[in-house]
């Protein structure tokens, strides 16, 4: 039986790749977006159905499920993707961006979960990928929200899959690295442009934006990146976190083999925090 999943944030980078992946795969695809382009099933004819879907907004979400049920008979998987991100000084960020932050990547996939539990478990099973980051696992400057964000869906996640074993349901994290060149980070900068950098921040905005232009690691791949979120959809075991970037395996390593000490002297050194230290100083 051909299988189907709905994956949110298709309208480019990782969430419209994996879309066309999945086809590509043989699967069934429901993609969604806020804005539905049509043209993203453009050679998937009667395999994938675009429809809109706003992770904020409940209705959208259940009318989404409804009719991808309707079309497809049943769904199997779901992609938790649709995310948004802000570079910025917390203390100078609004509460308003801070709210709209959460609101999409922690409360939006809460409600996506929700609103789709009930159908999997009522068809024996299934399974969840939620897209976390390497920020999920180590926090770096200047993405303050982000990385709150990926924390709370790390824990919920991991929570979740102790929970909805006993459902059938299978929890999945897939944790991309740094991706530089794709729409979400164009988009993130975007964002950031309205967020002021107060005079006293300026010099360490400054090194820490340059650090970022000078990162020490490869940018993920993201053709890998969705052949690994494929992969978590496929796996049948109960493994929880998918790594999926050199970045991501490094900040992993450092996490979970070294001491706090080697880590944190590590990721300042990574990060530029070091090298903003030793400035200072001179």
């Amino acid at each position: 039986m051909t299988k189907t999943v709905l994956i949110t944030g298709c309208s480019s980078g990782l969430g419209k790749t994996a879309a066309r992946y999945f086809a590509a795969q043989g699967w069934n695809v429901i993609a969604t977006m806020r804005k539905p382009d049509q043209s993203l099933a453009a050679g998937y004819a009667g395999q994938m159905l675009v429809l809109p879907l706003d992770v904020t907004d409940s209705a959208s979400i259940e009318a989404a499920i409804a009719a991808g049920v309707a079309h497809f008979g049943r769904i199997d998987a779901v992609v938790n993707n649709a995310g948004v991100s802000v570079v910025s000084i917390f203390e100078a960020t609004a509460k308003e961006t801070i709210r709209g932050v959460f609101e999409t990547n922690v409360f939006g996939m809460m409600n996506v979960m929700q609103a789709v539990i009930p159908h999997l478990r009522n068809h024996g099973g299934g399974t969840i990928i939620n897209i976390s980051s390497g920020v999920g696992l180590a926090a770096v400057p200047l993405l303050a929200l982000y990385t709150a964000t990926k924390h709370a869906v790390e824990g919920l996640s991991e929570s979740l899959s102790y929970e909805l074993e006993s459902q059938n349901i299978l929890v999945k994290l897939v944790e991309p690295g740094a991706m530089r060149t794709t729409s979400f980070t164009s988009n993130t900068m975007a964002a950031s442009q309205a967020v002021s950098v107060p005079a006293s921040y300026k010099p360490y905005f400054d090194h820490m934006m340059q650090s970022m232009m000078n990162y020490p690691f490869p940018d993920a791949n993201e053709d890998q990146v969705v052949a690994t979120i494929y992969a978590a959809a496929t796996d049948p075991s109960h493994r929880l976190r998918y790594l999926a970037g050199p970045d991501t395996e490094e900040m992993a390593r450092l996490r979970w083999s070294t001491s706090e000490d080697e880590y944190l002297t590590t990721m300042n050194r990574l990060m530029g925090q070091t090298a903003w230290r030793d400035r200072r100083s001179n």
